[in-house]
């Protein structure tokens, strides 16, 4: 493996700015993810907190004793239980079959990251990537891409879920996803890797009881000796070590949403789109009401002075709520606003490894961390990956394309420039003649057929349009029939275009990693985490 670096634009202009270092942006954050002092005054801000180590090292131990193991993971759930220890964290929603790339490269940035910061600041530093069970957003994690067709075409897993559970409690149906799994992988093509991967696959569906447990069953298989570290945060019993942090938020509702829409005035005033949601009555909590069995936001009432569900569907006191918190805690969850919260008063938090939408998002909670005396970590941005296969870019030279323009903009434009080349220009005047001539004559005609009979006049119109539709539909087959001939080369576009930049989305965005595990192999993850990353906002290009 090779990698190349490149510069591109971020998927938002906030993550641009970023990523450039723009100081225009770093009012908005309390430390600068570049400078190497940043980690070090990180460290002593934290050395001046106190965790639950070993209640939170405990619940991981339990949580994860279902899944892969391996001694790195002990040393590292070991490591969690020091006082000097901090952690480098980062999370995605449980995305069947690992959801896109993404979610491998930002565990992959987490691991290296944790590496990176522990030989630098030597102290231990422990990866931990954290499932966002507790989201109900079912169609966010139900599919995969797959190519028909030369063409993306969205696989959706066949069994409906209109409920707003969270993910943590939506069961997976066995039977039904071994099939559903064996057409995809089925869809990449038979390789020497092919029954491998798709047994890796069926057997992380045998103990799977949820999409969450499908998920980490496949992450820890593939990243165990890597010592990574996971939580969910729809696990019951992670709630039971919350409830506290929990009616913290229910006492300070007000002054957290006051906190997020005055910080989102002044990411307005730079310019910015606001990425949260929010009104001044948000509680920024979720109730779970096992009576529908579905996760309810929550608002204040300023009249009662209690909190009720967005449609009135459910209301407690105040009082009462709080009594949910410390009694009940597995009925609440966090939002969007709270999220990050929670994770700050669970981990010692030494850096945040988070996409574009969520640096951006974060930008707007510097007021909350500061209302609770709290400082928000570096945010670090996951390494944006493009993995490039050999046959890929033998296209790319074959065709004289820029790498790094395709991965910004695809290569339709490309494509269409070489189309004109191949067309023949005479024949394509004599085809504008004719359409020149029928318009003048027909002209010629409806000025005669008027002084004759105005009622011929529609009759005539359609007839002339039918004409030159015939003529059209002429010249478009004389350039198909070009094309064809040159068919070798114009699949030679789709597939740039399909590998490195589908449907117009990055690569990474797109394609589920199991098709690459199929071409490569299971040994594919270990090869990657060998690599040496520079977290410098480059987009990683790595050449197979």
């Amino acid at each position: 493996m090779e990698m190349l670096n490149l510069s591109l634009p971020a998927a938002n202009r906030f993550a641009t700015d970023y990523l450039a270092g723009s100081p225009g942006l770093q009012s908005f954050f309390h430390y600068n993810f570049i400078n190497e002092n940043s980690y070090i005054h990180r460290l002593d801000e934290l050395n001046n907190r106190s965790f639950m180590r070993n209640e939170l090292a405990d619940h991981i131990q339990s949580f994860m004793s279902r899944y892969a193991k391996s001694d790195k993971i002990t040393e590292n759930i070991d490591k969690l239980r020091k006082e000097n220890s901090v952690a480098v964290i980062g999370g995605q929603q449980a995305g069947i079959l690992t959801g896109p790339l993404y979610t491998i490269h930002k565990v992959i940035s987490i691991i290296k990251f944790a590496e990176q910061k522990e030989a630098e600041l030597g102290v231990p530093v422990v990866p931990v990537f954290w499932i966002a069970g507790e989201d109900h957003d079912y169609q966010e994690v139900n599919h995969v891409y797959v190519m028909k067709d030369n063409k993306k075409e969205k696989w959706v897993y066949p069994e409906r879920n209109l409920e707003k559970k969270m993910i943590s409690e939506v069961c997976i149906n066995r039977d039904l996803c071994y099939s559903w799994v064996e057409e995809i992988i089925e869809t990449y093509g038979e390789t020497k890797h092919t029954k491998e991967v798709l047994a890796f696959a069926l057997e992380s569906l045998k103990t799977a009881e949820s999409f969450v447990d499908f998920f980490a069953t496949i992450i820890m298989e593939l990243f165990k000796d890597s010592g990574l570290l996971i939580v969910d945060s729809g696990n019951k019993e992670l709630r039971k070590l919350e409830k506290e942090y929990f009616i913290n938020q229910i006492k300070n509702h007000r002054e957290i949403t006051s906190a997020v829409l005055g910080q989102q005035e002044q990411t307005s005033t730079a310019g910015f789109a606001n990425m949260i949601d929010i009104n001044e009555n948000a509680a920024n909590l979720f109730f779970y009401d096992e009576k529908v069995n579905e996760r309810i936001l929550l608002q204040f009432d300023p009249q009662s002075g209690g909190f009720a569900g967005k449609n009135g569907e459910i209301s407690f006191t105040y009082d009462e709520l709080v009594e949910i918190a410390n009694e009940y805690p597995e009925k609440l969850s966090n939002n969007v606003v709270t999220r990050p919260l929670m994770q700050e008063w669970l981990f010692p938090t030494l850096a945040f490894i988070g996409g574009p939408g969520e640096i951006a998002y974060w930008a707007e909670l510097k007021n909350v961390f500061e209302h609770f005396g709290l400082k928000m970590p570096p945010l670090v941005p996951r390494l944006n990956i493009t993995l490039l296969e050999r046959s890929i870019e033998s296209d790319l030279e074959e065709l004289n394309l820029d790498l790094k323009e395709v991965l910004i903009s695809g290569t339709s434009g490309h494509e269409l420039k070489f189309i004109d080349s191949l067309k023949d220009r005479e024949v394509e005047e004599l085809f504008e003649n004719v359409k020149s001539m029928l318009a003048d004559q027909y002209k010629v005609i409806r000025e005669k057929s008027n002084g004759i009979d105005p009622v011929l006049m529609p009759m005539l119109q359609k007839n002339e349009s039918i004409l030159i539709k015939q003529v059209e539909f002429m010249e478009d087959k004389i350039v198909e029939a070009i094309c064809c001939k040159h068919d070798h080369i114009l699949r030679k576009f789709t597939r740039v275009e399909n590998a490195l930049r589908p449907g117009g989305s990055p690569q990474e965005r797109v394609w589920n990693p199991f098709y690459y595990l199929n071409k490569y192999g299971l040994d594919l993850i270990p090869e990657l985490l060998k690599l040496h990353y520079e977290f410098d906002g480059t987009h990683k290009i790595i050449k197979m």
